[in-house]
């Protein structure tokens, strides 16, 4: 007899024929025995299983009936009665839920024990238990908790299936499979780190990227945590490029190292090692995979302790080499650290002299032995042809390599040591400790300075001194060493000249370690003439560049490029390449001319290059491609206000201007326009009223106008001749109506437009339309503006253009507000605030989520009124968005008044009149309601 119950409940015979069973609880009944096939299941668990919290009167009567019923179908020797209760008379396996287990467990064992093909075999074997692919145990609605045991084996199964077949290469294959499984099951972790790893193998990495980046906002959307482990160190693998990606599949619980074997040049560590354990894990797990393993990484990152605690975990024997010191060859070095007597490197008369490299051959062949050979980068050529020719000749032989450039030969396996994860800025003191950064920091400085700990009083400090020596484990320690003497505040706040600071290391130290210049000098000394004038003019960029800028600005081609980046002096981030802010420091001490000029033509033709293309179907490439280059497109435009290059200045400024708007980049666009008035004097640049009038807009479009701003502010109220339209910069169009108003001729220029339209750029003519649409509103022609509305989104819909349409389809929902047809109008803001988080757009967010809000209460829904008008309010601060924000507090202020709260509403209200801009014609109708509800609340004596 066979029993299903993994879905609908069925039994087959010793024939193989199905069994009538009879109704559902029947089914249930026998769903619940076969859970426990072949063991006592009491009265009172199947009572809970088929009636719930609800059962009939006279239970056992009915429970009695039950197993009667089921008697009959199946025969009273498979239905036993006991004193206790009521039993399957089956054995397990005859059950296909308890055979799925079986070969679940079998098939999880062998991936554990690495053998990938039986365990594929077997899990795809339990798995094909699952007759039907829907939910366990359909027949008992009550045992839910058995159902959910079983789904979740079940798809561990799938996880461990997946996991097997990963290590047998099919990677490609596995990726619809993985779609549809995340898809499923979007907060399993483990399944997005095997599609990671499929879509990576398969050549895929920005896919990898983005599924890793899709679970870290499905976690926070849903459980407001970040990844676990897995992803996260799946994550880090992809961005690294890293090789073990490549290799079988992860480490397991069950890898427990042998007894370690001889332990030759290690020294017994003096401090605790911290902040390295997933990267100590890694590099085991590499070690078993591969025979030559290099540590690669910048100078003071940690590599010889990384590679002296991997050594120290090894099965085996163990001879640790450091070439820093050597003086006779990297064979030589080895023959010593293994004690080799150097007679037979002697010649005498009946022998000649063995080569070193010959006599190393012979003493490791058939010797089982892992080489560590600490500090490469010097002596790479060489290290290269010692690994190369040892490895070859001695089969059980493994080498570790620490350098700051790779060896170069074939078998190579680069694992990369980055420095320290570094804290966020704003950390707190519990997430400061839970850096490793800050954790290195503080165990090293309580060794020198008993009784320090990180502590609210000095925790942003700690934070600061960490990120400002990049997460570097020496210079970190060196750091510590300070606070001997000086106070944390102190070492923070002269790290400006770091070199200087950071010079006391162990005096056992090698020289090269025992300051940070020294750290950094070894490096540099190492390099290639071309190399170092590469480095020193990279230092020109703010935050690395793409090989284009490099290439444009600095004028060395990928080869010499790629020579850094072998070195560790440079090292590539999503495209970027750049560099450690110490190395650059240095680095910036021997630049050979001022590429400042050159740095900033280039910038301000990628910004030239990308204003129309925001305009367009391709906007989401284009500011991506900005926010990537934010930094250093900033640092151009504070080049040409500190150098008073006013022109230079306004031609940036009005490229990035749309850019800037977009994105929600109210402040920072306002400071530097502000600051950029400062150079252009009391009035345009000739030829450049446009540009002009752009940065006052830009100027004005965060805060109050200071009394040096306001001069210029009136100069627009007499805005530029219409003749001239369209203007030459199209972002204008939109931002100048913004803050004057609509055209007093506007009759005119609307009979004038049919004429004009062919003229138009296709984004000025779908704008044009916007402006109408929203002039007859304003005008109370409700038809003729929602003509205009349907005639704006269709043109920018043509153009793929997500952020005009977004500010198009937020007007169509105000319009239905205005007709009473609420409903319609959420819907049109859930379709703008859709289309708003496309573009990362947050003023605009907030600006639709107080305008949604309005719906909310036009609909009577107060609550959720009241907690988008606070999510708008907090977006607002967050970017500057004044004119959003006085809505959102406005709307709080009359939510407070309803409730009675008179003396809260007040202060919203007062709170939204401060916010609000006065010299905007878009931010009117805020200021004017605002005013309404304060005088509202006057005249009802509150």
């Amino acid at each position: 007899m066979r029993v299903e119950i993994l879905g609908s409940a069925r039994v087959y015979d010793g024939d193989g024929r199905p069994v009538a069973l009879g109704g559902p609880r029947v089914r249930a009944l026998l769903v619940l025995l076969a859970l426990d096939a072949g063991r006592v299941v009491g009265a009172e668990r199947l009572v809970d299983g088929l009636y719930g919290d609800d059962p009939p009167d006279g239970v056992a009567n009915a429970l009695q009936s039950q197993v009667s019923r089921l008697r009959r179908s199946l025969g009273r020797e498979v239905v036993e009665f006991h004193p206790a209760g009521y039993r399957l008379a089956v054995p397990a396996d005859a059950v296909d839920a308890h055979r799925f287990e079986r070969l679940a467990t079998e098939g999880s064992q062998a991936l554990t024990s690495g053998d990938h093909a039986a365990a594929a075999s077997v899990l795809r074997q339990a798995l094909a238990e699952w007759k039907d692919h829907g939910s366990a145990l359909v027949d008992a609605p009550f045992a839910r908790a058995a159902a959910s045991r079983l789904e979740e084996l079940r798809l561990t199964a799938v996880e461990d299936r997946i996991q097997a077949n990963l290590g047998l290469g099919h990677h490609r294959e596995l990726v619809a499979e993985l779609r549809t499984l995340t898809a499923a099951h979007p907060l399993r972790e483990r399944l997005r780190a095997q599609l990671m790893r499929a879509l990576y193998v398969g050549g895929r990495q920005a896919d990898a990227l983005a599924v890793y980046e899709d679970a870290r906002r499905a976690l926070d959307d849903e459980l407001g945590i970040l990844p676990g482990r897995e992803l996260v160190e799946t994550h880090t693998a992809v961005l690294r490029a890293d090789p073990i990606l490549n290799v079988p599949g992860p480490p397991t619980a069950h890898d427990t190292p042998a007894a370690p074997g001889a332990r030759l040049g290690i020294r017994a560590p003096l401090t605790s090692f911290v902040g390295r354990t997933a990267d100590l894990d890694h590099l085991t797990t590499l070690l078993k995979a591969a025979r030559l393993v290099t540590l690669i990484g910048p100078g003071g990152a940690g590599k010889t302790r990384l590679a002296s605690e991997a050594a120290e975990r090894s099965a085996g024997d163990v001879c640790f080499v450091p070439l820093a010191p050597a003086t006779g060859g990297v064979a030589r070095a080895v023959l010593d650290a293994l004690g080799v007597r150097e007679a037979a490197l002697i010649p005498a008369a009946d022998r000649p002299a063995a080569d070193p490299l010959t006599r190393l051959t012979g003493v490791l062949a058939g010797r089982e032995l892992l080489l560590v050979l600490d500090n490469c980068e010097h002596l790479v050529a060489e290290a290269a042809e010692v690994a190369d020719r040892l490895l070859a000749a001695c089969p059980d032989l493994r080498v570790l390599a620490t350098s700051r450039e790779a060896l170069g030969i074939t078998g190579e396996t680069l694992a990369p040591v980055a420095p320290l994860a570094l804290p966020r800025h704003d950390a707190t003191v519990a997430e400061a400790l839970a850096n490793p950064a800050v954790r290195l920091l503080n165990d090293r400085a309580s060794a020198v300075h008993p009784g320090f700990a990180v502590d609210e009083g000095n925790a942003a400090h700690v934070v600061s001194i960490c990120r400002a020596l990049d997460g570097l484990p020496l210079a970190i320690e060196l750091a510590a060493a300070r606070l001997r003497t000086l106070t944390v505040e102190e070492v923070a706040a002269r790290l400006g000249d770091r070199f200087k600071l950071l010079t006391r290391g162990s005096r056992t130290a090698l020289p090269r370690h025992q300051t940070l210049r020294a750290v950094v000098a070894w490096s540099w000394d190492l390099l290639e003439e071309d190399e170092r004038v590469l480095a020193a003019r990279l230092t020109v960029f703010a935050d690395g560049a793409t090989l284009e800028g490099v290439e444009r600005v600095c004028g060395f081609d990928e080869d010499v490029l790629a020579s850094l980046v072998d070195k560790s002096l440079v090292f590539v981030d999503r495209g970027r390449y750049r560099m450690l802010d110490t190395i650059k420091a240095f680095c910036a001490e021997h630049a050979d001319g001022d590429l400042r000029e050159a740095h900033a033509a280039y910038y301000l033709d990628l910004a030239t290059t990308a204003d129309p293309h925001l305009r367009t179907a391709d906007q989401l490439v284009w500011l991506e491609r900005l926010d990537g280059e934010r930094e250093d497109l900033h640092a151009a435009l504070r080049w040409a206000i500190d150098g008073g290059r006013a022109a230079f200045g306004l031609r940036l400024l009005s490229a990035l201007a749309c850019y800037w708007w977009m994105r929600g980049q109210r402040l920072v666009s306002s400071e530097l326009a502000g600051d950029l008035l400062g150079v252009v004097g009391p009035g345009p640049v000739e030829g450049m009223d446009e540009e002009y009038a752009m940065c006052v807009l830009l100027a004005a479009s965060a805060g109050a106008v200071s009394p040096e701003l306001s001069a210029h502010v009136e100069a627009l109220n007499a805005p530029l001749p219409y003749d001239r339209f369209p203007y030459r910069l199209e972002f204008l169009t939109l931002m100048l109506p913004m803050f004057t108003g609509p055209p007093s001729d506007f009759d005119i220029l609307n009979d004038l437009l049919p004429q004009q339209e062919e003229a138009l750029t296709p984004w000025i003519r779908a704008l044009t339309h916007a402006g109408g649409a929203f002039t007859w509103q304003i005008r109370g022609q409700v038809d003729r503006a929602a003509a205009e509305f349907e005639r704006s989104i269709a043109a920018f819909r043509e153009l793929g253009e997500r952020w005009g349409s977004a500010v198009v389809i937020a007007g169509m929902a105000d319009l239905a507000n205005t007709e009473g047809d609420h409903a319609r109008a959420l819907e049109l803001f859930d379709e703008a605030l859709a289309l708003a988080g496309q573009l990362g757009a947050v003023a605009d967010v907030a600006d639709y989520l107080g305008r949604r809000a309005e719906s909310l209460v036009a609909l009577g829904d107060l609550a959720l009124a009241e907690a988008e008008y606070e999510r708008a309010a907090e977006l607002a601060r967050r970017t500057a968005a004044d004119d959003a924000a006085a809505r959102a507090h406005l709307g709080l202020g009359e939510l407070a008044w309803r409730r009675g709260e008179t003396g809260r509403a007040r202060l919203l209200l007062e709170q939204a009149l401060a916010e609000c801009p006065e010299d905007w014609y878009s931010a009117e109708d805020t200021r004017i309601r605002i005013r309404l509800a304060l005088d509202r609340l006057s005249a009802a004596g509150a």
